[in-house]
């Protein structure tokens, strides 16, 4: 019959062995991403959409074969500036960031809603495309009607 401290102690090796091999398979890329857009209005009445995106690596190995694509920009709504949609890096090493950003102009008035843009990389230790999803943004008011403030009146 075993005594109570030996049972103990076979106790905590055993839940001492499942924090460690819960430790040894967390050895993985942990992808983060931020996605922004900002409104700017043109003198011509045009009106122009920053959008960056930042993409950090919070795990403790590297991503490899890392891409970006942001397929929520329709082409009968806007155009391409400059930069592009979609970006590839070789690899994002752990506790790295990667930005990336690009210029669309919009051709439609209204209110859009954005979906978020997708990061696939690789891990070494798995044959499977791994995906990651940026932060959705806000909703843009393309276009709208703003009112001009004079600047008079706020004294």
């Amino acid at each position: 019959m075993a005594s109570p401290i030996s049972k103990s102690l076979i106790s905590v090796l055993i839940a001492l062995f499942l924090i460690s091999s819960s430790f040894a398979s967390s050895d993985v890329p942990f992808i983060v991403a931020h996605k922004k857009a900002s409104l700017k209005r043109l003198k011509s009445g045009a009106e122009r959409i920053s959008v960056s995106i930042d993409i950090h690596n919070q795990g403790t190995s590297t991503a490899y074969d890392v891409s970006l694509t942001d397929d929520s920009w329709p082409q009968d709504k806007f155009d391409v500036i400059s930069g592009n949609i979609s970006q590839s890096w070789e690899r994002l090493d752990a506790g790295g960031i990667l930005s990336h950003s690009f210029e669309l102009d919009a051709k439609v008035k209204g209110m859009f809603h954005g979906s978020p843009a997708l990061i696939t990389f690789r891990i070494p230790t798995k044959a499977a495309l791994q995906e990651a999803y940026s932060t959705p943004m806000l909703p843009l008011d393309v276009l709208a009607e703003k009112p001009t403030e004079n600047k008079l009146e706020l004294v």
